[in-house]
């Protein structure tokens, strides 16, 4: 954060709008709980969008709650995560807070929930619901980097489903096919256009693979499953292209980000990294941090450090060649700036990833006239990111051989 940035705060400190942003930033997630009123009745009746939340902590004993819509809003838009990024981050703070979660605890081992509440978790449509809490609902607000913000939730002693779920005919098959492997059921409901959050939250509630197999998956842990599985399938098509003909260059802001997609004319490689800047939600220090990973043409054999972003740019970025019947190599970076204070969830990137991928890239003949390029659209100078980044480095290694080779060459 510069020092005129971290002044305008201190001077302001929400009150006075110095930054020219309608509202503060920093205080839009209270401001959003401020908004939302608790119900004091714990006998609940209401849509569930159906909001699904498999905790870790405890594993293999973890929470599962359900969520339902008590305070009035569009109960079919607070799942769809493909159509969030039009919206400002603050509704999706707001909308997100207003579904009450009545939880339960079970073990993962043997998928111990009632099938009616499984069907509930992956219906196309919201479903109503009865729900009766120990207590009322208490502000016990779940932020986390990887799943969208969950908000106030009891101890449920009763959940019952009083509506009908509604299946569509691709997530009814793999529903009922108990004999196919889960990574297979998820790549099936992908190609039949099934939204990556749906699949995601299928394979949470133990809907997906052989029967014997069947368990919850904590949230968090299938978000990237998913992201992953898709990802790597996509990669392996994309490997039987000819690589792009020339160096793309993409640019994309929203909400305090920058994100830039670097495409090189080469085999298939990918790199994701991250720039927070300081006084972000993970970066309270007052020095910039960047921190990135990649993969080769073979792929990685360990998880990336960055954890699921990765696998959600990755998913985006193969994608995009997918629709262009091409390879390349993937460079993405992602600048954050002050302002941007609230772990989101994943489908922030995968989303961000794939609109940065649906603009009109520029065109470029050679490596260099793309790192000039690089160096304009960042806040971080050009030399920061050769220092970051594996795959530039290597890519400007390459390039010198080759025109050392050239030279001499021409010379003989």
């Amino acid at each position: 954060m510069s020092s005129h940035a971290a002044a305008l705060c201190l001077k302001c400190r929400g009150a006075r709008n110095l930054c020219g942003k309608p509202f503060c930033p920093l205080l839009s997630y209270w401001k959003a709980l401020r908004e939302i009123e608790l119900p004091e009745a714990t006998e609940l009746h209401g849509p569930s969008p159906p909001t699904v939340f498999v905790g870790r902590h405890g594993y293999p004993k973890v929470s599962f709650s359900l969520g339902v819509l008590v305070t009035g809003g569009e109960a079919s838009l607070l799942e769809n995560q493909e159509k969030w990024l039009g919206k400002p981050l603050s509704e999706i703070l707001r909308m997100r807070l207003a579904v009450v979660r009545g939880e339960t605890k079970v073990d993962i081992r043997h998928a111990d929930i009632p099938e009616e509440l499984r069907l509930a978790s992956i219906s196309k449509d919201p479903v109503d619901i009865e729900m009766a809490l120990a207590r009322k609902p208490s502000f016990r607000v779940l932020l986390d980097v990887f799943s969208p913000p969950l908000g106030p939730a009891g101890p449920a002693q009763k959940i019952r489903v009083s509506g009908e779920p509604r299946l569509t005919r691709p997530v009814e098959k793999m529903y009922y096919s108990l004999d196919v492997k889960a990574s297979d059921a998820v790549m099936y409901l992908y190609e039949s256009g099934i939204p990556v959050s749906h699949i995601q939250r299928m394979l949470s509630t133990g809907a997906l693979g052989y029967a014997s197999q069947r368990k919850l998956v904590p949230t968090r842990w299938s978000i990237t499953a998913v992201d992953s599985t898709i990802s790597q399938r996509l990669i392996e098509k994309i490997k039987d292209f000819e690589p792009f003909t020339e160096f793309l260059f993409f640019q994309w802001k929203h909400e305090d980000n920058n994100f830039i997609g670097i495409i090189v004319p080469r085999g298939w490689s990918y790199e994701w990294i991250e720039a927070w800047f300081p006084h972000t939600m993970w970066n309270p220090s007052s020095r910039i941090e960047v921190e990135g990973d990649y993969e080769g043409y073979k792929g990685r054999t360990t998880y990336a450090s960055l954890g699921g972003c990765y696998y959600a740019a990755r998913l985006a970025a193969a994608e995009y060649m997918l629709r262009e019947k091409r390879q390349g190599t993937a460079i993405l970076i992602r600048e954050i700036y002050e302002g941007f204070f609230s772990p989101i969830g994943v489908w922030f990137v995968r989303e961000n990833i794939r609109q940065l991928f649906r603009t009109k890239p520029e065109k470029y003949s050679s490596l260099g006239e793309v790192l000039e390029r690089l160096g304009k659209a960042t806040r971080l100078p050009l030399q920061v990111w050769l220092e970051k980044s594996r795959l530039l480095r290597n890519l400007l290694r390459q390039e010198s051989i080759l025109n050392y080779f050239s030279t001499h060459a021409r010379g003989g």
